[in-house]
């Protein structure tokens, strides 16, 4: 089974060179303000061009406005919307309408309980994104560097299509994929130096985790 991988929180042209010769499927850009990652969407649309063909390029957003939301499609051109926020089920489908982009709603999990909050979604949401529920005190719903007991999602529904999120880093993505054994995979804060600041070697590094996380399951 393929595993899709995404980066996410990119910024620079060396950040988005070293995803794609790791391999990544998709690359992330986040229009939060708050957040360490913010990019213009200006500034998105010119870094994703190096993505056209390669990888699918996602615009990760916290309850834009619809105006806020306008100007990311336009000037950016994402394959992906990833909504990040409180979204609703008929915010999801309004939006995927509007934009005539897949949509995939990320989710805060911590406990077995959590996997009900999935269900109005489905058949909304194109794809889920799970991720840690953020630590006390912090202003970001994503990229805080925190996991969550990924055993949880043994109860989760055969053909839910997901991505991995929360605190993987190129020391515990063995474990991820031996627990969880997700479809899909993103990493934000585990490939940085310091928050925000994109670290190629360690995207490198974390690609081969990865594989080696693979070929040891394989063997």
């Amino acid at each position: 089974m393929a595993l899709d991988i995404k980066i996410c929180g990119l910024k620079t042209d060396q950040a988005v060179a070293a995803a794609l010769a790791g391999g990544a499927s998709h690359v992330g850009f986040i229009f939060f303000a708050k957040s360490p990652r913010y990019v213009e969407p200006a500034e998105a649309g010119r870094l994703r061009e190096a993505a056209r063909g390669k990888a699918l390029a996602v615009a990760v957003t916290v309850d834009a406005n619809d105006a806020f939301l306008n100007e990311i499609v336009e000037k950016m051109r994402p394959d992906m919307l990833q909504l990040h926020g409180s979204e609703t089920p008929v915010r999801v489908a309004e939006l995927k309408a509007r934009h005539g982009l897949p949509v995939m709603k990320a989710l805060p999990l911590s406990e077995a309980a959590d996997l009900e909050r999935i269900k109005p979604f489905v058949g909304i949401a194109d794809r889920f994104l799970f991720d840690a529920k953020p630590p006390k005190g912090s202003e970001l719903p994503g990229g805080n560097g925190v996991a969550f007991d990924w055993r949880i999602l043994a109860g989760l529904d055969v053909g839910i299509d997901y991505m991995l999120s929360g605190g993987l880093n190129a020391a515990n993505i063995g474990d991820a994929l031996r627990l969880a054994n997700p479809p899909a995979i993103d990493i934000s804060s585990g490939v940085e130096s310091a928050p925000g600041v994109k670290d190629p070697a360690l995207i490198e590094q974390f690609f081969r985790a990865v594989r080696a996380a693979r070929d040891d399951r394989a063997a």
